[in-house]
């Protein structure tokens, strides 16, 4: 197979966050993966005919133990996963209930005002996530600079 030929890697997943009663009002879940020791959004591959939505709410549940009620799509993030391209779609989810409970694939998760979470992303193609949910929030929600 040619890398032409290569079958992208699809995979889904959310921005998640929740209110906060600190300014700016909400925070965002940032997942620690300790395989590859990083923060990011909780996503992962979807399963073979999976909904990409279907998919991402599930990875969020897997991950960080909660439940989420999706809003809007966010823009899609495509990069070079081990030499394979790789396309992620993201939505914008409120955390509803649950709990987080460590695993061998998230060890941690961090609930970080907006400009903390995109600070602490590993992947800088990840950050614009941040902004993007910030201008679909809901209202009565504060966006922070």
């Amino acid at each position: 197979m040619s890398p032409d030929e290569v079958p992208t890697v699809r995979a889904a997943g959310c921005v998640l966050w929740r209110r906060s009663p600190r300014p700016p009002g909400l925070e965002l879940c940032l997942v620690h993966r300790p395989k590859y020791d990083d923060w990011s959004h909780p996503k992962g591959k979807l399963k073979r005919g999976e909904d990409p939505l279907a998919g991402a709410l599930r990875e969020v549940a897997e991950e960080t133990g909660y439940a989420a009620a999706p809003g809007a799509e966010l823009p899609r993030v495509r990069y070079l996963a081990d030499g394979r391209p790789k396309e992620v779609r993201y939505w914008a989810a409120a955390a509803t209930t649950g709990a987080f409970t460590p695993s061998d694939e998230v060890d941690r998760i961090l609930w970080l005002a907006p400009a903390e979470a995109r600070a602490r992303l590993t992947r800088p193609g990840d950050r614009p996530l941040v902004d993007a949910l910030l201008a679909t929030l809901p209202p009565g929600t504060t966006p922070c600079p």
